[in-house]
């Protein structure tokens, strides 16, 4: 099956490639997720690159104490999501593959490394509005599956 795709793929355009891990974070109750602004006001959810050396897990454990402050337990792994788009602030094309995962416990440990986000818990459905990337609204979507169907 096909990764699910999003942004649009133009001809004739070089794209730089962008590895990504994000992780679906929720409250206890799983009535809410956080989500973290960037300074352009853009949402996402917490993660980031991969960089050289690192698998998806060393990636998104290093991703949430920059950006959260957090430690946690990664859970599920909801697969991989294609995302196309162009950065203004860099003026650079990118082919951003999302790897998605659930964390299913997390413990503040201490200020998030980068003091420049902005963090806000979101009920789901407003996550999801929110978010930015379409790779990240599959993300929280496909958590939403596993998690909220049952609900009456």
């Amino acid at each position: 099956m096909a990764n699910p795709t999003f942004g649009e793929k133009k001809e004739g355009v070089s794209y730089q490639n962008r590895y990504g891990v994000y992780a679906v974070i929720p409250d206890k109750a799983n009535e809410k997720i956080i989500l973290v602004q960037a300074p352009n006001g853009a949402w996402f959810l917490p993660g980031g690159e991969i960089e050289k050396g690192e698998d998806h897990l060393s990636a998104l454990r290093r991703e949430l104490i920059e950006e959260l402050g957090f430690t946690a337990t990664i859970g599920d792994y909801y697969g991989q999501a294609d995302e196309y788009f162009y950065s203004r602030h860099r003026d650079t094309y990118y082919y951003n593959p999302a790897y998605l995962y659930e964390v299913t416990d997390f413990t503040e440990v201490g200020k998030p490394l980068e003091d420049f986000n902005h963090l806000a818990w979101f009920s789901i459905d407003e996550a999801i509005l929110a978010l930015k990337r379409g790779s990240h609204q599959w993300g929280v979507q496909e958590w939403k599956k596993g998690h909220l169907s049952n609900k009456p």
